[in-house]
């Protein structure tokens, strides 16, 4: 399995046999074990429509000890297993590959019934999350709490908690929190042993040796599976204003985002898009525009504090002498909601026109502006016919690339497109993960020392192949 290890998962007579069934049964319960083709074709096809294959079963444990009887059972009858969220995902990470000849089918393993959820800590701001918890459900218990969870996403209502750890998730809060990374202070994970590692006490310090929690996350479910995670929360601020603002292009969007960073406090948000895809968004749902005029690009930018920060705003906007045409704030809850849609509406827009090839990168933030113009020959060269809509999170410099109109199988954009980053220092993949759709293009973004220190700790956890076969790596390229 391209190094990972002396031994591969070859296929087997009795794969699909009554034994393997039978002992799965016996771990979670016969409801639990979902054979039918069409109860477990949602589980087999990731959000875009893109990526997919057959499994064998879907299996759906409801505690770590289920989990760790679930990877025994399968490890024991060679069977790879490939651990799933909410399904939100862009990159294939969480579904099953094409069906090969050479490799059996795979179990899939729903995380949907981990979903215990301890009382928030006030006093040390944590929360202890199983992995099937969804975002919003985490972010409403910490709001009763009277704190928040930092990391936001559209899709809130699904993405699990397993899931943004294992994907180290960003969103739209990076700028001034961090990633998953820098929220997670421990997990409980079952590796392909079967054997649990648990770090949940939530210690701020602990210097007691490797630190695997953090090795685990953005492993997108190739070293163990995640079944639980000991978060951090932070203060909740619930004073906050929202602008959009209607500007010449990206260099004048990273101008007026430079000027805010320096003299407002408590920016958190700050995400960019452009004409096109605003069209898009007002066709797709209905909506007006939200300036009198059209612009060529158009800035969101939140604020939020203890006190309210709309003062501060106002005082730089005015500085700017932006037109009044140019410019639309919101300091109340309904006004932002609506400024907001007209971002986070760009996916489910684009997924609308059809299949998108999604190419989540990340520039130097002094080469967005370049890279928005070269980008644009760059799929226009590669192909003729498609669609480009671009947005993202310009505070951490987060571009999303989506291409519609090629066939979900022709890769000749993709590659020209994360070739492209490559060249201009950029990473391939910003908080998507790598998944099946990139493996193939990691070379781009991390050396021949760093492919083959991951390759060595991949082999050493798990020896077999059994996690997430053809994820991150490509096992048969």
């Amino acid at each position: 399995m391209d190094g990972f290890g002396k031994h591969c998962l070859m296929p087997r007579p009795d794969t699909a046999s009554e034994d393997l069934v039978a002992e799965l049964t016996s771990v979670v319960g016969a409801v639990h074990v979902l054979s039918d083709p069409e109860v477990r074709a949602p589980f087999e096809q990731d959000w875009t429509r893109r990526f997919g294959g057959p499994s064998l079963l879907v299996v759906r444990p409801g505690s770590t000890a289920e989990v760790a009887g679930v990877v025994r059972a399968c490890a024991s009858a060679q069977v790879p297993i490939i651990p799933q969220g909410g399904n939100t995902g862009l990159v294939g990470g969480g579904v099953p590959g094409p069906a090969r000849s050479d490799t059996p089918a795979p179990v899939v393993l729903s995380t949907s019934r981990l979903t215990h959820l301890e009382r928030v800590d006030r006093v040390a701001a944590q929360v202890t999350a199983g992995a099937g918890v969804p975002l919003a459900r985490l972010q409403a218990a910490a709001a009763e709490a009277g704190l928040n969870f930092p990391v936001d996403l559209a899709a809130r209502d699904s993405a699990t908690v397993g899931g943004m750890v294992a994907t180290n998730a960003g969103g739209l809060h990076v700028l001034r929190y961090g990633s998953m990374r820098t929220q997670v202070l421990g997990v409980e994970a079952v590796l392909a042993s079967g054997e649990v590692i648990s770090r949940l006490s939530g210690l701020v310090k602990d210097n007691t040796g490797y630190e695997l929690s953090q090795l685990v996350v953005g492993s997108e479910g190739t070293l163990a599976i995640v079944t639980a995670a000991r978060l951090r929360l932070v203060p909740r601020h619930d004073e906050r204003v929202v602008a959009l603002l209607g500007l010449p292009g990206t260099a004048e969007a990273l101008d007026v985002l430079a000027i805010l960073r320096g003299r407002v406090e408590g920016l958190q948000a700050a995400e960019l898009f452009y004409q096109d895809g605003l069209e898009l968004v007002c066709a797709h749902g209905g909506l007006a525009g939200p300036l009198a005029l059209a612009w060529p690009a158009y800035l969101v930018v939140e604020c939020a504090g203890l006190v309210d920060p709309s003062e501060s705003m106002f005082e730089v906007l005015s500085e700017l002498e932006l037109p009044d045409a140019a410019t639309a704030v919101a300091t109340d809850a309904s006004g932002q909601a609506r400024l907001w849609a007209y971002r986070e509406r760009h996916t489910e827009a684009i997924s609308a026109l059809g299949v998108p090839h999604k190419l989540d990168v990340t520039l130097p933030q002094s080469r967005l502006a370049e890279f928005e113009v070269a980008v644009r020959k760059v799929v226009a060269d590669a192909a003729p016919d498609s669609r480009l809509v671009l947005f993202g999170h310009v505070g951490d410099g987060n571009l999303h690339v989506n291409v519609v109109g090629p066939d979900p199988d022709d890769e000749t954009v993709d590659d020209a497109v994360l070739r492209l980053v490559a060249d201009m220092h950029g990473s391939i993949s910003a908080e998507h993960g790598v998944g099946r759709a990139k493996n193939r293009w990691l070379h781009l973004s991390r050396s021949q020392s760093e492919l083959a220190t991951m390759r060595a700790v991949k082999s050493a956890l798990d020896p077999e192949g059994l996690l997430n076969p053809g994820v991150l790596f490509d096992t048969h390229g």
